[in-house]
Formats: C-alpha cells, structure tokens, sequence
C-alpha cells in the first residue's frame, strides 16, 4: 500500500531511496496501480502505466503532504533523517473500472 495524489492526469506517490520499490522501478518503470473505496469495497480501479520520472526535488515536503492528506499530521512522523525521500511519477496507460 502507497498513499497517492493525483497530479493532472498523472499519479505521484513518495518512497525512499535504498527501498525495493524504487530499485525495481529503476530496473522496469512498468507499474500497476490498484485503487479501492473503503467504503465501498465494490467501487474500484486498475491502472497499468509506466513511471516518467524518480526525483528527490521536493520530496520531503511532498511526503509531509501526504501525511496531513492521509493522517491528519503536518510533517510525516516516520521520516529518518538518514534517509533520501523520493516523489515517483506515473503516467497512466490503460484504466479500468468498476462501479456498484
């Protein structure tokens, strides 16, 4: 699980380097994104596509962004001063859908 922001028509999300997900992201920008309603387990989306761009630029206040959006928090408690945080991109190739 990732949390994630919609920017135009591409999805962002945040990781940190020396993880599995942006190593393998590296290796092959091939993804698939899968998307539930927590309130509606029925209501749901696929989205395959490939990730465009791996920048640490503003990454750590992009990870504070999703904190308050996802938790309610201003700064992201987990954060390691140790560690390089990451903003991975992903434009979108195919979408599916279904709806109750």
């Amino acid at each position: 699980m990732v949390w994630v922001e919609i920017d135009g028509d591409r999805i962002v999300f945040n990781t940190a380097e020396g993880r599995a997900k942006p190593r393998n992201l590296r290796r092959d920008s091939r993804v698939a994104v899968s998307i539930v309603d927590s309130d509606n387990p029925i209501a749901a989306a696929w989205i395959r596509g490939r990730v465009v761009e791996i920048t640490d630029k503003g990454a750590d206040a992009h990870i504070d962004k999703l904190a308050k959006k996802y938790m309610g928090l201003d700064t992201y408690p987990m954060h390691r001063a140790d560690e390089t945080r990451l903003i991975v991109v992903i434009e979108p190739e195919h979408i599916s859908t279904m709806m109750d």
